[in-house]
């Protein structure tokens, strides 16, 4: 063989080889490819081990101001929340008369980390069902919301579940262009799952810079999509920048105490086995 023939076998090869690359680069990359999310990686997590939750991972949100939806519970630090056995348990007690706030107290509590993209899978057990007035959720807010406010900030709720509808779980993104309060929230609509209430079950997200998919238990078990529009901005899609997590219990309001609150029901106890994070490098 020549040696300008070499050469010119040499550069094909190298050729060939940064194609290759580039096409297996592309397809990594491309988060419409079906094997997308096999290529994702924990980042972050909590499995709740231990007797105490992690303060490096959780802080809480105290209040008793309705959280902007007339919900009853004064939220407090501590004494409404468990660790144990390996799962997180938010309590949520009655503690006054009754059906007015600050009769019952609960947890809500926000992870420490934020995220933007990726894979979110969190395992509970929703409230025994002994009554009307829960309002259980697993959910995501922007990290501007300070800043921009609700709904600019962006939400996106995981799983949210209200007691007068049991067997039944809900996953919901809110925006400007899409909330519950000008009636255009973009949702699943109801979910039925008879054992929600008696067995722990996985929600999972699947967020990408393209797309919002909601699943239950299996990644393939896709309940909802939300994609990202063509024409996209601040107001339709507000989901390009780090989102924080939501994890609590709350009571009655404009949405769970819809048809009243059943004192029957405490104390109620929503359980965490785990909370994950995972994420394509």
């Amino acid at each position: 063989m020549t040696k300008v023939r070499f050469n010119y076998l040499l550069l094909g090869l190298f050729l060939f080889q940064l194609n290759s690359c580039k096409h297996t680069e592309g397809k990594k990359h491309d988060v419409n490819a079906p094997d997308y999310w096999d290529n994702a990686e924990l980042v972050w997590n909590d499995e709740f081990e231990g007797d105490r939750l992690s303060t490096q991972n959780w802080r809480f949100e105290t209040g008793q101001n309705g959280w902007g939806n007339n919900e009853l519970q004064n939220y407090v630090a501590d004494e409404n929340v468990k660790v144990s056995n390996g799962t997180l348990k938010i309590i949520a007690k009655k503690t006054g008369n009754g059906r007015e706030i600050g009769d019952y107290t609960s947890t809500r509590l926000k992870s420490t980390e934020e995220f933007t993209y990726g894979r979110m899978e969190i395992r509970a057990k929703l409230p025994d069902y002994k009554g009307k007035g829960l309002w259980p959720a697993i959910w995501m807010l922007g990290n501007d919301i300070g800043t921009k406010g609700w709904p600019q900030c962006g939400e996106i709720d995981i799983m949210e579940y209200v007691s007068y509808r049991p067997n039944t779980v809900y996953s919901t993104i809110h925006s400007t262009a899409n909330n519950h309060v000008d009636g255009t929230e973009a949702s699943s609509g109801p979910i039925e799952l008879e054992t929600a209430e008696e067995e722990f079950h996985t929600y999972g997200l699947l967020w990408s810079a393209e797309y919002v998919k909601f699943y239950l238990d299996d990644i393939d078990n896709i309940k909802y999509t939300f994609e990202r529009p063509e024409d996209f901005n601040q107001d339709n899609w507000p989901y390009s920048k780090p989102f924080y997590f939501l994890l609590n219990l709350a009571v009655g309001g404009n949405w769970g105490g819809q048809q009243g609150v059943d004192d029957v029901a405490f104390p109620a106890v929503m359980e965490v086995d785990f909370v994950r994070v995972y994420q394509v490098k």
